[in-house]
């Protein structure tokens, strides 16, 4: 009887014990996590309003206010009877949709006849015939992006001597020069956005854990900056430790992803997140999730498709991104190249529209920002409250 007892005492204190140390390791844990929730807050509160990218050629960016035109300015423009070509590098997601959507409807306001839009897939040899087309039907104007700096410069060159004006969103020829060869880039701030989707990342992490990257396997400035934003801010956690990266070319940046991230899934269990380049790739990264059994996977990324921002609203998978203004780059597009052809002068060679970080909290909001109208249904509908 005395042994029983002295066992039972014994097995309480244990289960004393072991509950005693459980509910310090919890409360150590929440600790932590309001810790890295309070870094990430005040980090995002700091970045509001500035923009941390600098131009193609190292330019300080001005804001979206430098492409306002004037009534006077905006009659010339009209007086002018202008045509403009858009050359995309490729079409079909959210992104080019609303960058399209701005520049049409500010050369609606402004009176420009928009001769073609091209697709070119994300290859740069179906660009450089896309732009030898659409020369052919003399624009005053061509604004587009580049697939590949390199492989397009002689073609964009050969539009620059025709005397057409040139704008660029995001990327440049290779070698061409502000002010000289075109007459400005506009963009988002990709390096603040890189920021912000890792501190977001971190975030949803508690500050912990083993992550892996899917970046973007090609010369493009505007990816790179994201991937060093990216980089340099994940640095700043250090139980957050990157095991593997993986790059992917396109054109099918969805399929390659899923395809890294299965191999990533595969080779590291206990794999907690990763970051993808932008959101189609980030398409091909939840879609290996699912397929995995990896429901808790913690996906960052840039960019507010619509199909990342379903995830969002559901509270699955995508955690956080940074969003662009795609729409309000293209609208700042066309009010520069008008600018550039009434001869007005003192044009910025480089504007950027600052990163938004987007989270389930604030997804509704967001799309409205972003795209100028209200979330659609497939997005509002599925709105985890």
């Amino acid at each position: 009887m005395k042994k029983s007892i002295a066992a039972l005492a014994l097995g309480t204190a244990l289960v004393l014990g072991l509950g005693a140390c459980s509910t310090a390791t919890t409360q150590t844990a929440n600790t932590e996590n309001a810790d890295v929730s309070a870094q990430v807050d005040a980090a995002l509160a700091e970045l509001s309003g500035q923009v941390l990218s600098v131009g193609p050629n190292g330019e300080t960016p001005a804001g979206f206010d430098a492409t306002t035109l004037t009534d006077d300015e905006v009659a010339k423009v009209k007086a002018g009877n202008f045509k403009v070509a858009i050359v995309m590098h490729y079409a079909g997601n959210d992104w080019s949709t609303a960058q399209v959507q701005g520049l049409e409807s500010e050369f609606t306001r402004l009176g420009m006849e928009v001769v073609a839009v091209t697709d070119a897939n994300f290859k740069p040899e179906q660009q450089v015939s896309d732009l030898e087309t659409v020369l052919a039907l003399k624009p005053d104007l061509i604004v587009s992006i580049p697939t590949d700096p390199v492989a397009t410069a002689a073609a964009y060159a050969q539009a620059r001597d025709a005397g057409v004006k040139l704008v660029f969103m995001d990327n440049v020829p290779d070698g061409f020069v502000g002010g000289k060869d075109y007459v400005s880039v506009v963009s988002a701030d990709n390096k603040g956005n890189g920021v912000v989707s890792a501190h977001l990342l971190a975030k949803a992490l508690g500050g912990q854990g083993e992550i892996g990257l899917v970046f973007h396997d090609a010369e493009f400035f505007v990816t790179a900056q994201r991937y060093e934003g990216f980089k340099e801010t994940i640095a700043l956690y250090p139980d957050i430790t990157i095991v593997e990266e993986k790059g992917i070319g396109g054109p099918d940046f969805a399929g390659d992803a899923q395809a890294a991230t299965t191999a990533l899934l595969t080779k590291y269990p206990n794999l907690a997140g990763i970051w993808g380049v932008w959101d189609v790739p980030a398409e091909g990264i939840m879609a290996a999730a699912r397929e995995s059994g990896r429901p808790d996977l913690k996906i960052a990324t840039e960019d507010l498709g619509t199909n990342v921002a379903i995830a969002l609203a559901k509270d699955e998978l995508i955690v956080g991104l940074g969003a662009q203004r795609p729409y309000d780059q293209g609208v700042a597009e066309a009010r520069l190249g008008a600018a550039s052809l009434i001869g007005k002068t003192d044009i910025p060679n480089f504007v950027a529209l600052g990163a938004l970080p987007v989270t389930h909290e604030n997804v509704l909001d967001s799309w409205k920002t972003v795209y100028q109208v209200e979330a659609p249904e497939s997005i509002s509908s599925v709105y985890k409250k």
